[in-house]
């Protein structure tokens, strides 16, 4: 039997798509912002015109695109807030990923809430993240993993990823940090450490998951264009992608990895997520 609640996915990549796969075993889901012919066959998804109004919706990460339209990269056409808004109830509540100010702005007087702020989430995505870090290393060096010296900048939950990931490589790894917390998380995963401040040069390969510049022009310069440069972290980045570009060294920002090397285990972590915070309610609520 299914939950009283419908559900609106609106816009995003494919994960939104196996978001609302998921969502579709326990709530009446309906879809909107994709092309036709992206949209599985055998789908429980339900028409969104004859079954308004939805009483909760889930946009995708980083919800508007620059024209502060509903970012639909996998549709041919535009969608408004207002578009959105005409499906909804004046109560229902709006799910989505890394919310700003023009979001709360064009939603005014919704329940929001970031998805991407779940601890629960972050966790789960770590894994995804740091195999699609692993692959692109795969696919960008011209050797094995197995004994290549390997620094890993933070060891937060994808640092902790991974370590492990990379252990099983048989990889030589070492994690840049800051603390005493990091040094003990690196000997937890059985790699070696060394303060973010004395990290020498002598590296194959580097990923930096720090959200914040670490690897400026002077500390590329010693690098140089041996060792290629992985940057998970989120905007503004760890590394200084002009100086590496004027250095010649390859350095590769990459972000949303989950959606675009998992996006069936991305999806479905965002519809647990959100199945979560209504289960939570439901149960304040009495």
């Amino acid at each position: 039997m299914k939950s009283k609640h419908k559900i609106l996915i609106a816009g995003g990549d494919m994960r939104q798509i196996c978001c609302a796969s998921r969502l579709s075993t326990g709530y009446t889901t309906g879809i909107i912002g994709f092309d036709e012919e992206l949209i599985p066959s055998g789908n429980s998804f339900i028409s969104f015109e004859e079954n308004a109004p939805f009483d909760c919706a889930v946009l995708p990460v980083l919800p508007l695109n620059e024209a502060g339209m509903i970012s639909t990269p996998c549709f041919s056409g535009d969608i408004s807030a207002d578009d959105i808004k005409k499906l909804l109830t004046p109560e229902s509540i709006i799910f989505a990923g890394r919310i700003d100010e023009k979001l709360r702005e064009a939603f005014k007087g919704y329940q929001l809430f970031d998805y991407m702020e779940s601890e629960a989430l972050n966790l789960k995505n770590a894994v995804p993240t740091a195999e699609g870090a692993v692959q692109i290393a795969l696919e960008e060096l011209p050797v094995t993993l197995s004994g290549l010296r390997i620094l890993i900048v933070g060891m937060g939950r994808i640092g902790r990823a991974l370590a492990e990931i990379l252990k099983g490589f048989g990889s030589d790894v070492t994690a840049a940090v800051r603390n005493a917390k990091g040094t003990a998380n690196a000997r937890i995963h059985g790699i070696k450490s060394v303060c973010t401040d004395k990290m020498d040069s002598n590296y194959d390969l580097v990923f930096n998951t720090v959200p914040h510049i670490v690897f400026d022009h002077d500390r590329l310069e010693k690098f140089g264009e041996k060792t290629l440069f992985i940057d998970l972290a989120s905007k503004p980045g760890g590394i200084d992608f002009d100086a590496a570009a004027e250095l010649g060294i390859k350095a590769i920002w990459a972000l949303g990895l989950p959606g675009k090397t998992a996006p069936v285990t991305a999806g479905e972590i965002i519809a647990e997520t959100v199945i979560d915070i209504i289960t939570e309610m439901e149960e304040a609520h009495g």
